[in-house]
This record gives C-alpha cells, structure tokens and sequence, in this order.
C-alpha cells in the first residue's frame, strides 16, 4: 500500500454520481454521519482488475444503510457500474474498494430526519494487510476486553462505521501490547471474531465457526463455508466458549482485506499452518484468481 495519505493522492473518486479529483472529494464537518455515527461501508478486493463478489458487497452496503434507517439513492446497478468505473479509472490490478454512504448536514441533532444520504467509492493498489511471511508464519492475537453487543444494542446486522469504535480501541490495544490483532467476545462470553475479520479454528479434519448471532457474517466467511463443502471439509456453526480455544489445531481469520490469514497464536493457545488451513488457502487463491468465478 503507498505511505502517502489517502487524503493526497492522484486520480479520481465517485461521490454522489460524478467523478471527481481525488483531493477535492470533500464533505462538510457538520456532516450528521460524522457526529452520530451513521455512515455504513464496504471493503471490496480487486484481481486482476476484477472485483470479487461486487454484487454482493453493493447489496449489503444498500441493506446496511437501510439497518440504519436511510436509503442510498442509488441503485445496485449504478454503483456496480461506478465501482467497475472507478477501478479501471484508477488502474488498478490488485487493489481494495471502499463504497461509503452517509447522512449529510442539513441540521444536527441526534435525529437524523430531514438529512441526505450520500455515497462515495474510492479505489486504490494494496497487496497485502500483513507482511508476507504471515502467509506462512501466521500472526498472533490477544483477547480484547472489548465485547461484541447485543443485537438488542446495536444494529449488528449492518456494516456500520459505529460498531468499528471498540474493533479500534482493541486493535490499538493489542498493537500496544506487540500483538497483530485482537479477538473480541461476545456480549455473552462466546467467541466472536477479531477487530476486522471473522474466525475460523480445525479440529482434526473440521472447521468451526463461531455462530454470528450479534456480529457480521463476513462475504469471506461465507465463501469459505461453501469452499469448504467443495473440499469435502465438514464445516460447523456453534458457539465457542474461550476454554475451548487450546483445543484447536489450526486457526485463521477471513475477511475482504485479510482474505485467508493463518493464526499461529491466540493467548497462550498455539497453532499450527496445518492441511486444512492450505487447502482452504489454495482453494481460495484459486476461485478469486479465476476469471470464471464470482468476481466481477
């Protein structure tokens, strides 16, 4: 990824139907969405120029927004056709695609009636969120004391910016303390999944799955359920209490940015980069990189 800020760079965004100069893509500071949290997002993968389960992505983003009780005035096909845009405007190959909508700055109050809702897609180059060796090393995490709320609590069924504030507070946390990310439990005590990504542990020849009952069911994490049935692999959704993690052979995270990232540590729980990790890796490398998959 470049060092330089993703405020300062060249080419063009998508904001509110037009394409605009990287730099002068701006929103005011009275923003509704920056004062009360109500903006949603997407992260999107690019390869080979195409992006991997874009419809999907643009779906949840429009269902995300409608959790926070807006609509995005665009439809699905427009902002398909945007990002696809944006990425060959921006050239790129390998990249990551941030959509984001939010409410604008008609008046501020806790009250979010009367505002606008608008739409930004971004596009840029970026390989890899950890070094490369990690591939094969696999990074390590420590429990948060942070937890995961209550679907009573919070709109845990959208991709909402607000619900990202404690996955923040942990990373930092675990960053502080020479770890790679962080692990957040569930409201109850269940584990639930790390700052940005959703977890995966093998017992044997099995997958297991935290059931996401309070968090967000990652595109990833369902892809690699359904990898997982192509494999052969027996795959379970279930709750997993803390106790149970020293249990575990294997164990690696999922998500748009961190793809198939292997977990060498949780704690004091060790794991190995075993079979069944490669060959859901493999396997995933395999279906993003081929032009007859479900990328776009």
């Amino acid at each position: 990824m470049s060092t330089s800020a993703l405020d300062n760079r060249n080419g063009v965004l998508w904001l509110d139907g037009e394409f605009v100069p990287w730099r002068d893509a701006r929103l005011h500071v009275l923003t509704h969405g920056l004062h009360y949290g109500g903006s949603v997002f997407e992260g999107e993968r690019v390869y080979e120029g195409r992006v991997f389960k874009l419809t999907e992505h643009t779906q949840r983003l429009h269902e995300s927004a409608w959790e926070l009780g807006y609509q995005i005035p665009f439809s699905l096909e427009e902002l398909n056709e945007a990002t696809l845009e944006v990425v060959h405007r921006q050239g790129i190959s390998n990249g990551y695609v941030r959509p984001v909508a939010w409410r604008g700055s008609e008046h501020i109050s806790v009250s979010s009636r009367g505002t606008s809702a608008h739409v930004a897609i971004a596009a840029w180059e970026w390989p890899h969120v950890f070094s490369v060796d990690a591939k094969t090393r696999g990074i390590r995490l420590c429990t948060s004391r942070w937890r995961r709320p209550s679907p009573e609590s919070a709109p845990v069924r959208a991709k909402a910016a607000s619900l990202y504030n404690i996955c923040t507070l942990a990373r930092d946390a675990a960053d502080a303390a020479g770890f790679d990310d962080a692990l957040l439990l569930d409201y109850r005590g269940y584990v639930a999944e790390a700052t940005g990504a959703n977890l995966f542990l093998v017992s044997g020849e099995t997958l297991y799955t935290p059931t996401a009952d309070c968090f967000l069911a990652g595109i990833t994490r369902k892809a690699v359920l359904d990898l997982a049935g192509e494999l052969g692999i027996q795959a379970i959704e279930r709750h997993i209490l803390p106790d149970e993690l020293s249990g575990f052979d294997e164990c690696f995270l999922t998500g748009t940015a961190y793809e198939i990232q292997p977990v060498r540590s949780i704690d004091e729980s060790e794991y190995r980069v075993g079979k069944t990790t490669t060959a859901v890796m493999d396997a995933y490398s395999e279906t993003v990189h081929s032009p007859y998959s479900q990328a776009t």
